[in-house]
């Protein structure tokens, strides 16, 4: 029988953290040598982070990253390990360096370079051509790189008609809600299909808008599931292969034979490198009991905004965030996946109360405060707006009320907790829903204005449902029931409503999802069941806010689709579509 224990080491890097990257890889080399493993593999670009996006136009940045590959090779002495990082052979390459005992053994480059969505990988690499087998401890490897895997007649293929038994592709794949499941169905069938195992190492952790959700892999030749990583988490996860069982396994299916030789990535090499021909250790450590943390929904959604929050004030360095609390659900929400992100004590609300706040929302804010743990100042705004009306008193004469004198206390509110920020070094994460951001339903230089926008890709159904599962988790009921049941409304002018603004929410939710995700055309959001007149409403509002959206903060991506990376539209634009 041979034997061979795999590690998949699923970290939490930072771009151009070289440093920082390299000691955590060394780290984990040693754990993963310490469990007696044959080999650990690392996620894609792993040295120097991922996405390095333009950081990859500077020659110094790429000659740090091999000298740090140099220092990690030599450390990783008795063991084999697959480490991302950026090759440099006339042009740049997304690479994967396979280190045998202190040595550099070979260079694989990612043939499939995505360029869509939040990818813009043919911006900065060149592709590779050659797919190498390399025999560790007597098994064969095939190594690949994240994409590479997502082609049924990509690289893998032609590395199983060189005799590969385990496939190690190394990945940093971006969250959105429901990928799990639709990576899991992809890995399973390349796994059966071609008679392999394969093992999928993920990035973990918040880059800018994305947050990378680790949740590794590895499934037999059958299409078994036979370990995975947790989800949000930075850890190890160590699992013995029986690579004898794949030969058996093949024997018995007459595909392989079929269609060997018959599907190739163009003129793909797949040369087998023969690394170590010595047979696996008699005897190794036991493994460790593992029980992966796997999230259902909405948990995920609500585990992935805790981990792009975190990492994404941390990463910059801030201790402590800043947020304007109304009393509302959705200042709500950012509060306490802000406090469970940081802790209450790293996290101060403000309440800023205008002529129009309901004592609700005044009580409400203070409850949540309470509950939380979490410090709340209270700066009202009155003598503010008093102020603002009279020095634009003669400018507005003759001119009836309308949005501009609601949006001055947005501004006003804007004022105070940036004028906190500057003085007191605080990130203030914004508030803004994606309903409210698709629509316009926002101010800017007002509710705007800040420096993350945690919950920006979250609809307003879905934040609804984020309370309610936030509050069943300790410590329970934090946001008061109250938050929950209110009528949604801004509290700009008297007896205001977000329906006399926006289509109820379970309506416009659906139409926004249809228009901006899945890019369904009047016609057809229409004959879903949505009125006419309202379907026309929303595509406008969409289309012609986004001029706001690009003045906005950055925020996580949690849906397929998100504004920003993933949605480019002109901001001038005539073509409405209807």
């Amino acid at each position: 029988m041979r034997r061979f224990r795999l590690a998949m080491a699923q970290i939490n890097t930072t771009v151009g953290d070289l440093e920082g990257n390299t000691s955590k890889i060394m780290h984990y080399i040693d754990e993963a040598k310490a469990l007696g493993a044959d080999l650990v593999s690392f996620p894609e670009l792993a040295i120097t982070g991922y996405p390095p996006e333009d950081l990859l136009f500077k020659p110094q940045f790429i000659s740090d990253n091999l000298h740090k590959l140099d220092e990690i090779v030599a450390h990783a002495k008795d063991i084999s390990a697959v480490v991302g990082f950026v090759d440099r052979q006339g042009d740049i390459h997304n690479a994967a360096a396979v280190i045998h005992d202190g040595r550099l053994v070979g260079i694989y480059h990612k043939c499939y370079l995505p360029n869509y969505g939040v990818f813009d990988e043919d911006r900065y690499f060149q592709a590779g051509s050659d797919g190498p087998v390399f025999v560790i401890n007597g098994v064969k490897i095939g190594v690949n790189i994240c994409e590479d895997i997502w082609h049924a007649a990509g690289p893998m293929v032609a590395q199983r008609d060189a005799g590969a038994e385990v496939i190690v592709n190394i990945n940093s794949s971006p969250y959105h809600q429901g990928k799990k499941a639709f990576r899991e169905k992809m890995i399973a069938t390349r796994a059966s299909d071609n008679g392999l195992i394969i093992s999928y190492t993920n990035l973990v952790g918040g880059q800018d808008e994305l947050v990378f959700d680790g949740n590794s892999m590895v499934f037999n030749q059958r299409g078994e599931l036979i370990t995975q990583g947790s989800q949000f988490q930075e850890e190890l996860i160590v699992v013995d292969l029986d690579a004898e069982d794949v030969f058996r396994y093949r024997l018995h299916d007459p595909r392989l034979r079929k269609e060997r030789g018959h599907v190739r990535l163009g003129e793909m090499e797949a040369k087998v490198i023969m690394v170590s021909e010595r047979g696996p250790r008699t005897s190794r450590p036991p493994l460790p009991e593992r029980r992966p943390i796997i999230y259902g929904f909405p948990g995920e959604v609500y585990a992935a905004l805790v981990l792009g929050t975190r990492d994404y004030v941390s990463k910059n360095g801030f201790k402590k965030v800043l947020i304007g609390l109304s009393g509302g659900i959705d200042s709500t929400i950012v509060a306490v996946i802000a406090a469970d992100a940081l802790g209450p004590e790293n996290v101060v609300g403000v309440s800023m109360p205008s002529r129009y706040s309901s004592e609700g929302s005044i009580t409400d804010a203070q409850i949540l405060a309470k509950g939380l743990g979490i410090r709340l100042l209270t700066i009202p705004i009155e003598e503010a707006f008093k102020a603002s009306l009279h020095t634009l008193s003669e400018a507005f004469k003759g001119a009836e009320p309308n949005v501009a004198e609601e949006n001055l206390q947005a501004r006003i509110r804007a004022n105070i907790i940036m004028s906190l920020s500057n003085k007191f070094g605080w990130l203030v994460l914004t508030t803004g829903n994606k309903s409210e951001m698709a629509t316009g339903y926002c101010t800017l230089f007002g509710d705007m204005a800040g420096g993350f926008a945690v919950i920006k890709d979250v609809p307003k159904t879905l934040v609804y449902k984020l309370a309610q599962y936030r509050n069943t988790l300790k410590p329970k009921d934090v946001i008061p029931r109250s938050v929950i049941e209110k009528e949604p409304t801004a509290e700009l002018k008297p007896n205001q409503r977000d329906v006399d603004t926006l289509p109820p929410y379970p309506v416009l939710d659906p139409i926004l999802k249809a228009y901006v995700e899945e890019d369904r055309n009047f016609e057809q959001i229409v004959d879903m069941g949505f009125d006419e007149e309202t379907v026309k409403r929303v595509i406008l509002m969409v289309d012609r806010n986004e001029y706001k959206r690009r003045q906005s903060p950055p925020g996580i991506k949690i849906t397929q689709r998100a504004f920003g990376r993933d949605r480019r539209l002109p901001i001038v634009n005539r073509y409405w579509g209807f």
